[in-house]
């Protein structure tokens, strides 16, 4: 029987005793021997990869060595140093767990089935160069056919001038017109998708000699749509379906349950769903509304949306798109509930919280022995920690003027600002249910933005730190 690997975890005072709790079931279990060397720092995550470089020894036989996830810098550093693999592990210890228990390949995300037109509305209002700016937006964020948005009244007589530019800019183009004048424009300079076309414009498809997006001349017509959809048929124009999605409050479910039975009337034909009608005109976040319909169009094999941002709660509609279409692909594809299979859609909450609990925000609060503040947002509660206060509240404002009321010696305005920006975020991960990190970017999904901590900032670490740590282990920024 093969030796069972050896693994050194590296970590700091506070943190040893729940990381050796941790460990004892965890090796068990996920088959590895195991070690813990704490080196001379209260907090682990304010150690850095050259500081740990001068004090870590790494006893013979370990095959691994595992950093606190919060670690800065390079761990490549001591693998040249030491001539071992050296991994940052997850910035929670109570995610180690879980971090050995993930499958070493992760889903495929990378296939989908459905095609995303971005339509730039209002086209006729902007100027090129703001169409060719929109385009590309939309082109990064997932969209493969830029739909060019035209407007009721005169013809638009620079539609085909945009439409060259955005075909010399390498994009797809479709154009958005009923008016047979504006879209032979658009024809002739290269769009290869014209929306749309019913029975008073259908007689001049066959001119222009690119693909079209049939439509009733009135949601539910099906008689017009269908002798368009015959006559076109009859002229080898090549088509896809639409019988139009109709708004909340004008027969939303009667017009979906209308694709359903267009699938099953034409079983082979493409169909298009147009469906800013329901996230433009619903006032609620557009991401689940996308994911819901993107899941419709997989399962009745729907092959393309066209999708607009023009109202503020729709303004990453594209994005959002983009990542449906590739998660309700894999899910139905192997035959699982998109549950647990990527987070970049949950925008508002987090997937799971992990509190620390009061029983151990008050033991770590009698085990800190340095001035510097720890701030933690749960239970409806934010607590703000270090060796002289254990402060909580639910007002933010309340909690830093309780803090003044105890004329701390380490609160600068340069402090007070940084308390200030971190208070504020643990007020917004209680309201809306996410999980706070001290110095770590709220989760948003997709749309979160990286954030440089406050003790990044201050790197390379200032000669207090170390002197700091020569004296009681216990050195940081006072973030």
């Amino acid at each position: 029987m093969s030796e069972l690997p050896h693994y050194l975890f590296v970590t700091g005072k506070l943190a040893e005793s729940a990381l050796r709790e941790t460990l004892v079931p965890l090796g068990e279990k996920r088959g590895f021997r195991w070690q813990v060397e704490v080196l001379p720092i209260t907090v682990a995550a304010l150690m850095t990869v050259e500081w740990i470089a001068k004090r870590l020894v790494v006893p013979q036989g370990v095959q691994k060595v595992f950093l606190p996830g919060y670690v800065l810098g390079d761990e490549k550093l001591l693998e040249l140093q030491f001539g071992l693999p050296v991994v940052k592990g997850p910035k929670d210890l109570r995610q180690l767990p879980a971090w050995f228990g993930a499958p070493v390949v992760k889903p495929d995300f990378g296939q989908h089935a459905i095609e995303i037109v971005a339509e730039i509305n209002y086209a006729p209002r902007k100027s090129l160069e703001q169409i060719l700016r929109e385009a590309e937006l939309y082109r990064q964020t997932g969209a493969d056919v830029i739909d060019v948005g035209c407007e009721p009244g005169p013809v638009w007589t620079g539609v085909g001038d945009v439409i060259r530019a955005l075909r010399d800019a390498g994009h797809r183009v479709s154009v958005d017109s009923l008016q047979i004048e504006e879209i032979e424009l658009a024809a002739k300079a290269g769009a290869e998708l014209v929306l749309s076309v019913n029975s008073w414009n259908r007689e001049a498809a066959p001119d222009w000699g690119i693909e079209v997006v049939v439509i009733p001349d009135k949601p539910g017509e099906d008689e017009r749509f269908d002798s368009t959809i015959e006559f076109l048929a009859s002229r080898d124009v090549k088509m896809r379906l639409d019988p139009i999605l109709e708004p909340i409050g004008f027969g939303f479910g009667e017009s979906l349950a209308r694709y359903r039975e267009c699938r099953l009337r034409y079983p082979d034909a493409e169909i298009l769903m147009g469906i800013g009608n329901l996230t433009e005109l619903s006032d609620v976040d557009s991401a689940g509304i996308n994911f819901l319909l993107l899941a419709l169009c997989e399962e009745w094999r729907i092959g393309s949306v066209l999708t607009t941002q023009v109202v503020n709660w729709c303004r990453t509609s594209v994005r959002e798109c983009d990542v449906a279409r590739r998660l309700v692909h894999y899910a139905i594809r192997n035959r699982v509930p998109p549950k647990r299979l990527s987070e970049d859609l949950l925008l508002l909450r987090d997937a799971a919280l992990a509190p620390v609990g009061s029983e151990g925000l008050d033991d770590l609060a009698a085990s800190i022995r340095d001035a510097n503040y720890r701030l933690f947002a749960e239970e409806g509660l934010i607590h703000l920690i270090n060796r002289d206060v254990h402060l909580t509240g639910d007002d933010p404002f309340e909690v830093f003027e309780a803090l003044q009321a105890t004329a701390p010696k380490n609160l600068d305005p340069s402090h007070a600002f940084y308390l200030g920006y971190e208070l504020a975020k643990a007020a917004t991960a209680l309201t809306l249910g996410k999980q706070y990190r001290q110095d770590e970017a709220l989760d948003w999904g997709m749309l979160t933005q990286p954030e440089t901590s406050h003790r990044a900032r201050k790197s390379p670490l200032p000669e207090a730190f170390e002197k700091d740590v020569g004296k009681d282990g216990g050195a940081g920024t006072g973030g």
